[in-house]
């Protein structure tokens, strides 16, 4: 079956969709929004291999939880007959999550405006909420990746080995692993500071935060895993480095999520390290997902050499 097959298939499991799913994007996932008995949903065909069953049924237990504590994101949908998680077979998986109202606050093309810097104070606050609400609901229960130490820096990170990116040239190779061991060792020594780390989204991009009459609202926790919280902030603004507000915005996020939760100088300090080891981390994802000609790799290697560079200079 194709993907349409697949999400038509999935979409009568959860008692039918009274107009033909509509492909939205197809990205990680592929996601279709239905119309179901229960209203307006999305429905999601995992990419296969990327997660297991038991990573995902954990992705939906948090955002239940998250929702019934009343933070803003898409809850998930149950079968009528019960579960969440539904086997279309060659490793193919669908889940239902309810439709998020609202629109996404940009795209990552899209220029940014005079409102910029204080949705990015917004944004500060959302994900503080959103840490919040996880550190007191417990995360033992959760089965996500790990965005810690060896993730972001060990021999297999979790977006692959990102020195290997073929379009680096040998110099710029050096220096990435050079980049990469110092902050292995100052994450070391900052963890044993006392760096929080929970679940955190690692996504909150622009296309990935609403704005609907409540404010905003975050969508999307595919890539979402135990991690330092400053890495969720970096990796919120590491594509806007080039942007001549990256300054300002960097600043917003982190003074927003201080406004909710505090933050210690030590935390402002490793801002600018986890930035670059998100535009690493970018890296490694462009190797099996983007031809070698695409016109976008020069720049995920030019932010990831200039934040290495500025990195080790500091």
């Amino acid at each position: 079956m194709n993907l349409q097959q697949l999400a038509e298939t999935g979409a009568r499991a959860w008692g039918g969709s009274t107009h033909p799913a509509r492909l939205l994007s197809h990205r990680e996932n592929a996601v279709f929004e239905v119309a179901l008995p229960t209203g307006r949903a999305a429905l999601r065909l995992h990419r296969p291999g990327y997660r297991t069953d038991a990573q995902i049924l954990s992705e939906l237990d948090w955002t239940r939880r998250l929702v019934a504590a009343g933070f803003p994101a898409p809850p998930p949908v149950p079968m009528p007959g019960g579960g969440w998680l539904l086997p279309l077979g060659a490793g193919q998986r669908a889940t239902v999550i309810g439709w998020m109202e609202g629109a996404p606050i940009g795209e990552g093309t899209d220029a940014l405006g005079p409102k910029s810097v204080s949705e990015y104070a917004e944004i500060g606050e959302l994900l503080a909420r959103l840490h919040r609400e996880t550190i007191a609901m417990g995360t033992d229960r959760f089965d996500r990746p790990h965005w810690d130490i060896d993730g972001l820096t060990g021999a297999q990170p979790l977006w692959g080995r990102y020195w290997e990116m073929p379009l680096l040239s040998s110099a710029q190779r050096s220096l990435i692993e050079l980049a990469r061991d110092t902050a292995r060792e100052r994450l070391a020594d900052y963890l044993a500071g006392g760096a929080e780390v929970t679940l955190i989204h690692t996504d909150a991009l622009r296309e990935n935060v609403f704005r609907n009459s409540d404010g905003l609202a975050l969508i999307d926790f595919d890539d979402s895993g135990f991690g330092f919280v400053m890495y969720d902030l970096a990796a919120s603004v590491t594509q806007l480095v080039d942007d001549p507000l990256y300054p300002k915005l960097r600043a917003a996020i982190m003074d927003g999520y201080a406004r909710v939760r505090g933050l210690r100088a030590e935390d402002r300090a490793a801002f600018d390290m986890f930035a670059m080891l998100r535009a690493f981390s970018a890296l490694g994802w462009t190797m099996p997902r983007l031809p070698a000609d695409h016109p976008k790799l020069p720049t995920y290697v030019r932010r990831a050499v200039m934040l290495a560079e500025e990195f080790l200079s500091a």
